[in-house]
């Protein structure tokens, strides 16, 4: 995996450019902004836009191996929708959630669709992190 790159102040187009994220359902879309993430080698981090559309749904709960901060940027987004897509608790934004690793979270939908900024990451602040030591 490459470094992240030296970006400063790109425009962001939010009409193209999305893609569909390995094992996501129909109707979620992402656009990479930064990103280093190497999930097998445990290290790096990402930075992405994740857009769902309206009555898109998923229909599992997530759980990854590294810490996601997420804030909801435009619309709404339905946390704990049932496998039909129904139920939950909706968010409206500006929303905004930091899950540890392994946290289970969602399923996900959204009645009028929503764009999502997301931080995933590796750890890098706990008992590793050089400034741990100070914290004691």
């Amino acid at each position: 995996m490459k470094p992240k790159q030296h970006l400063e102040f790109v425009r962001v187009d939010l009409n193209t450019g999305w893609e569909r994220p390995p094992g996501y359902p129909p109707g979620f879309y992402q656009k990479i902004l930064a990103s280093d993430l190497d999930e097998a080698k445990k290290r790096g981090s990402r930075t992405r836009l994740l857009k769902i559309e309206p009555g898109a749904y998923s229909t599992e709960p997530f759980v990854h191996d590294h810490w996601e901060e997420v804030y909801v940027v435009q619309g709404d987004l339905i946390v704990g929708n049932d496998a039909e897509g129904r139920g939950g608790e909706q968010c409206l934004a500006p929303t905004y959630a930091c899950r540890p690793p392994g946290a289970k979270h969602g399923p996900f939908t959204s009645k009028g669709g929503c764009i999502l900024h997301e931080f995933h990451y590796y750890e890098t602040s706990g008992k590793a992190g050089g400034h741990a030591q100070e914290r004691q």
